[in-house]
């Protein structure tokens, strides 16, 4: 029986070792942290359960396909309902809600502009052509060729795909209306760049946004974890937590072990760095093995890192829903100023998530559970002051929306920033959602899956293909799985 190490056990990891333990593979997974799930931990504490990391439940199909391939259903896994409305921007003056029934959702855009529900019809089917092939493509394009690029979809229809227009673009050939437009642009915001130069093709993104809808897994999205984690133990993968992996052991050109805290030495066939990718060539395999420099890295251009608060507040909160994303200031200038010019936005735009009015067990009865989180450029001063700082302008935005004192009622608190996705994740510069989604990092240009020069090493999550984002690590994990059992022997 050939046998695999996974480094790191989130959404990829955990996708890479279910479909190699399905084929026989004697598979270990080793995770730095006490908890499993990467990302996508849990945080649990006086009676609150906060999701760590992702929160949106999109691409519902990858998810379904995902599981049908181990012949279970989402629903035999966890309990997922959609929520109605899926999420609200608030502007300055003006609120909308997105509803799961579309033909509201197109009402709510003829109300700001006429025509627009005819407008959004045409753009959400342009949308969802460019998401049924980008789909298919990201299963079938593990990026080590560029003649996966040949494909007769991809040729077909490259045109369609507007690689050379930018979304903004793109969007104001349907739409004027500023809060319309702001509302398409959002999907793209945390891909790690302005919608003036992100490829039209990610339209794909709204069209899952507003037609497919937006889901919750009763209890947190931890839930899929967990759902993961059982699958796997199910198939014989072995877990192995608190235990950071200290060198990749190459003989021969070959990873043939890993040596982990205890200096304890674990043999294998072939490694799969589920873990940062950046921080596994710099810290685990010598400098001759590396696929990319140093240079390399600091010349890529990634998505932003997040200041994240986790608040218990001691009674309910009014007018917030689920998901709730405050977007009263410029949209323009705030992306601006965090990929140009790399700085602390002066006017934050933050998004805010209250799980607890969906479900009752993730606070205590009569409480609410809060999750804060801003998006803010990788690598920058991170300290105590600074957080503290964007708090109480945010908490203060809050209060005034809500109609009522907030920060009086916190009776737990957490930050989380650059310096904790550092430690916690060996995260480059602290990004929380890895590469841009920019053309030149996109498909084959990502970093690539296989190691060039230790024939058995390999590297699946949000640093290569297909991108950032819980549905792509998804399928980074069964992409990488599929590459090796078809070329290893």
């Amino acid at each position: 029986m050939k046998k695999a190490i996974i480094i790191g056990s989130g959404f990829s990891g955990l996708s890479s070792a279910a479909f190699l333990a399905k084929s026989g593979v004697k598979v270990t997974i080793i995770e730095k942290n006490s908890q499993l799930g990467g990302r996508a931990r849990m945080l649990k504490h006086m009676g609150y359960s906060f999701d760590m990391g992702p929160s949106w439940y999109w691409m519902p199909d990858i998810f379904n396909d995902f599981f049908k391939e181990f012949n279970l259903s989402v629903n035999s896994c966890y309990n997922l309902i959609e929520l109605d409305p899926g999420f609200k921007m608030i502007f300055d003056s003006s609120e909308i809600d997105i509803h799961a029934n579309f033909d509201k959702t197109c009402k709510t855009f003829e109300r700001l502009e006429k025509g627009s529900s005819t407008k959004l019809k045409e753009f959400i089917n342009d949308a969802n052509y460019k998401y049924n092939i980008g789909i298919k493509f990201m299963y079938n394009a593990p990026g080590v060729s560029f003649f996966e690029l040949l494909q007769k979809d991809i040729l077909l229809n490259l045109t369609s795909f507007e690689l050379l227009t930018s979304y903004r673009k793109h969007i104001r050939k349907y739409f004027n209306h500023p809060h319309l437009v702001t509302l398409l642009e959002f999907p793209v915001l945390f891909l790690g760049a302005s919608a003036e130069k992100m490829p039209a093709l990610y339209s794909l993104m709204a069209y899952s946004a507003l037609k497919q809808g937006t889901f919750y897994p009763m209890g947190g999205f931890n839930k899929v974890i967990e759902s993961l984690v059982k699958l796997c133990s199910d198939l014989g993968v072995t877990f192995i937590t608190d235990q950071t992996v200290r060198k990749i052991n190459i003989e021969n050109k070959k990873a043939n072990s890993v040596t982990i805290n205890n200096n304890e030495i674990i043999k294998t066939d072939f490694v799969i760095a589920s873990a940062d990718y950046a921080h596994v060539e710099k810290d685990l395999i010598d400098k001759k093995y590396r696929n990319y420099s140093k240079e390399y890295w600091d010349n890529r251009s990634f998505s932003p890192s997040s200041l994240i608060f986790y608040l218990g507040i001691n009674t309910k909160v009014k007018k917030l829903i689920h998901h709730n994303l405050f977007f009263d200031e410029d949209i323009k200038e705030f992306t601006k100023e965090i990929y140009d010019h790399k700085i602390w936005p002066k006017k934050p735009l933050f998004y805010v998530c209250c799980p607890s009015k969906t479900d009752e067990d993730v606070a205590p009865q009569g409480k609410e559970n809060i999750f804060i989180l801003m998006p803010i450029p990788i690598g920058i001063e991170d300290t105590e002051q600074i957080r503290e700082k964007y708090y109480s302008i945010i908490i203060k935005k809050l209060e005034e929306y809500c109609g009522h004192k907030i920060d009086d009622r916190v009776e737990y608190k957490k930050s989380y920033c650059i310096k904790d996705f550092e430690k916690d994740y060996n995260s480059y510069k602290g990004n929380a959602y890895g590469l841009a989604n920019t053309l030149s990092q996109t498909a084959n240009l990502k970093p690539k899956i296989i190691n060039r020069k230790i024939s058995n090493l390999f590297y699946t999550g949000q640093l290569t293909v297909p991108g950032p984002g819980v549905p792509p690590s998804l399928i980074s994990g069964k992409i990488v799985a599929d590459y090796i059992l078809k070329t290893t022997k």
